[in-house]
């Protein structure tokens, strides 16, 4: 293939590790803020929790889902890269 082909799949790959990966970041983020304010909030009206409080739950399912495609396209974008190193 021309090399060309290569460093527009990994363009590609790239754009689309990033549309699908940063949104679900920035929502699992605003997740974790929102929820740390209102165990502030409740510690503060004195209805917060004893002790070390609750771990963190992680991200939800989709945006697990999200952040997983996210990550095989940017290590798609990475072999196409190399590809097209090799290839030029």
């Amino acid at each position: 293939m021309s090399p060309l082909v290569w460093l527009l799949a990994a363009a590609l790959a790239a754009a689309g590790a990033w549309v699908s990966g940063w949104p679900a970041w920035q929502s699992y983020r605003s997740h974790q803020t929102r929820d740390a304010n209102v165990e502030r909030y409740n510690a503060w009206r004195g209805r917060g929790r004893r002790g070390s409080g609750s771990p963190a739950p992680g991200p939800s399912p989709d945006e697990r889902r999200r952040l997983w495609i996210a990550g095989v396209l940017a290590l798609a974008a990475l072999a196409a890269l190399a590809a097209f190193f090799a290839a030029s």
